[in-house]
């Protein structure tokens, strides 16, 4: 994926038609889930090919649309094709799902919001506002408004509702996508389709880099507060709370080493790919004090740290018959999520090193691939836990792909409904935790209830899109030869162990048993790169995920999914073309270190190229600005002006610059992940 980029979807297409029924990551249904190609053809919906309807969700709509007993042909056909929306692949986006309010009708395309915009808002006013429509969708509160008044047929006009066109179109309307990268669909009558003939811009010319810190980190949360503050963990086991300060004032980020918010590396087990791997805060932290770190421990010193083993008889799994890894026995080391809380009313006095609640343990069977972030959902407000393989070349034991295993899994779990001591015992829980009443386990009964997501190998940084939630992007690191980003949807399966990307795999050893390549419908990547393309020997890659880039301190980077390579080699930006098709490229970005950094930079002789050591994570700030937390340092991405990039977006006269700051001590050491 070298220059001028790569679509990973067309070696998908390819696969697809050797192997599969279906192979889409992108867009997103109602139900977040991907959409598919159903076995039978729709009858009522005009909806074939990739839909989010199936057979008997179609049947189901054909029902909906009798009962409605609507006696005007006119205002019959459009009110057919409003119910069929959500087999639309863009139902998501037509039914705004982002917006945390769920619609009984999508978001109807509005003249009078954009003069770009097919006015079939209008159509449909003009054509049932005096008709009768039992059951009408339209009869659902909106936006806080009351419910309408209904007779006892329950049959309801537009105008019973609505005084005029304007008013219904204010409430049910929306514009065409703006050309902006954030532009919402509307739904004009018919299945939504996209511009395909737009180029994609052109790649930035580079990233600019400013070096703020010199500390070495594997995690950054923002102040849930939105201030400027926000939270760094390092592998050990520390947290501390930090001021970011405003671009271009040329001061360093402000925390104090010698005062964390949080030490607890008492209990944290640290080595190459063990410590404290995720945090993150409630929504409601600056309310409830309430945050969760997700570390390793050893049970061999510490008993409060073991749990059940992930290699179980539920798994088809004995391990005694496991060897010992590293001079580990299995399930020695432990995968912990705990429940935290600040001392007193602020997070100014720091927490409390003691936990609240433990709400996730799980034995680990090797020494690798345990992944460990965790994150708030930003629209469901549960907690997603992502969790590698376990470990062993190419998954001996098949974890990822066995759906009674939590290893090579993303899991989900409500963390806000806390079941009783003898609930989580019968219920088989690893932890004190609610299952989220959605998870797909309701659709697959083969699932274990903690799964969202399976087909794993060590998803190695995940984010969602702060501006489109939908989007949930999760870098996965390869064995052999790929390194991947995958957009995560409800239930999908992402391909682990059957797939390395798009490429079947077939491992050396395989106690565990296979899966068939038939057997499974898997969502391939949406990017990602060959290990060639950082080694030209073939060697060692490793991807790192990060976000997409939101802030507009670089203009010509927004909208642009940033990931790179733990070996501090490259990054790149996946760019989406058409927006909202899910169909991405991606280009290896230069990038450079700032003149006038706070911090000086060093750089790699030999190479134009910083000296970044190794790249562990990306961090996002609220002002949407990003950061890469590296082995020699924090470094935050800035005006690409102030490395002699060019931008053409970029106002000059919003430049400001400091001269360098004082060089400082080298970073304290840290472990290499290994992944």
């Amino acid at each position: 994926m070298m220059g001028g980029g790569f679509s990973v979807r067309i070696v998908c297409f390819l696969i697809l038609l050797q192997f599969l029924d279906s192979c889409s990551a992108l867009p997103l249904c109602t139900d977040s889930r991907a959409p598919f190609t159903p076995t039978s053809p729709l009858q009522f919906c005009p909806y074939n090919g990739t839909t989010c309807c199936s057979y008997t969700d179609d049947l189901s709509l054909k029902k909906q649309f009798s009962s409605m007993n609507i006696s005007n042909p006119g205002c019959a056909s459009v009110l057919k094709s409003i119910l069929c929306a959500r087999c639309d692949q863009f139902s998501a986006d037509l039914f705004r799902v982002d917006s945390g309010s769920p619609r009984e009708v999508p978001v109807l395309c509005n003249s009078t919001a954009s003069s770009n915009s097919t006015n079939f808002c209008s159509q449909v006013w003009t054509a049932c506002r005096n008709i009768p429509i039992l059951n009408s969708p339209f009869a659902v509160p909106l936006q806080g408004r009351a419910a309408p008044p209904t007779n006892s047929s329950n049959s309801t006009k537009l105008t019973d509702i609505w005084q005029s066109q304007i008013d219904f179109c204010n409430s049910l309307g929306g514009p065409s996508p703006p050309s902006s990268n954030d532009g919402p669909q509307c739904f004009n009558g018919a299945p939504v389709t996209l511009d395909n003939t737009a180029p994609p811009p052109p790649p930035p010319s580079g990233i600019c880099l400013e070096k703020i810190a010199n500390g070495s980190y594997l995690n950054m949360a923002a102040h849930p507060d939105g201030s400027n503050r926000a939270f760094f963990a390092n592998q050990q086991g520390k947290i501390w709370l930090g001021n970011i300060p405003k671009q271009g004032s040329g001061e360093m980020l402000e925390l104090d080493e010698a005062s964390p918010f949080l030490d607890i590396t008492d209990e944290v087990h640290f080595d190459t790919e063990f410590g404290m791997m995720g945090i993150a805060f409630h929504p409601k932290f600056a309310e409830n004090g309430r945050f969760f770190a997700s570390f390793s421990c050893d049970k061999a010193k510490w008993p409060d740290c073991a749990g059940r083993c992930a290699c179980n008889s539920d798994v088809d799994c004995d391990p005694s018959k496991l060897p010992p890894d590293n001079g580990a026995q299995p399930c020695q080391f432990q995968s912990v999520v705990a429940e935290f809380t600040v001392n007193g009313s602020s997070s100014e006095k720091g927490a409390n090193p003691s936990e609240v609640r433990r709400i996730f343990t799980m034995g680990l069977p090797f020494t690798s691939h345990h992944a460990g972030q965790i994150l708030f959902g930003p629209r469901d407000g549960h907690l997603y836990f992502m969790m590698g393989d376990g470990g062993g070349i190419g998954d001996p034991y098949n974890f990822a792909q066995n759906k009674k295993s939590l290893l090579g899994k993303i899991m989900r779990f409500d963390i806000d409904n806390i079941p009783s001591p003898t609930e989580v015992d019968q219920l088989g829980l690893w932890g004190n935790y609610s299952i989220p009443k959605d998870n797909p386990y309701k659709e697959d009964k083969e699932l274990q209830k903690e799964i969202w997501a399976i087909g794993l190998r060590n998803p190695w940084r995940c984010s969602f899109d702060s501006s489109r939630p939908s989007y949930f992007l999760c870098a996965d690191v390869g064995q052999d030869g790929f390194e991947e980003v995958n957009l995560i949807s409800k239930g999908g399966n992402y391909g682990w162990r059957a797939y390395e990307g798009a490429r079947p795999y077939f491992p050396p050893q395989s106690p565990g048993g296979n899966t068939s390549l038939r057997s499974i419908n898997p969502i391939f990547p949406v990017m990602g790169y060959n290990h060639s393309d950082v080694n030209s020997n073939g060697g060692s890659a490793s991807i790192t995920g990060g976000y997409f880039y939101r802030s507009m301190t670089d203009p010509c980077l927004h909208g642009r999914y940033l990931f790179a390579d733990l070996y501090a080699g490259a990054i790149w930006a996946g760019t989406e073309n058409p927006i909202s098709s899910g169909n991405f490229t991606s280009s290896k970005i230069s990038f450079d270190c700032a003149d006038d950094s706070p911090l000086s930079c060093t750089f790699t002789p030999g190479s134009p190229l910083p000296a970044l050591s190794y790249v562990f994570s990306f961090g996002e700030d609220n002002e949407k600005d990003v950061f890469l937390l590296t082995n020699s340092g924090v470094y935050r991405i800035v005006l690409p002006s102030r490395c002699n990039y060019t931008c053409a977006n970029e106002n000059e006269s919003t430049a400001v610059t400091s001269p360098p700051g004082p060089s400082a001590p080298p970073p304290p050491s840290m472990a290499t992940p290994l992944r």
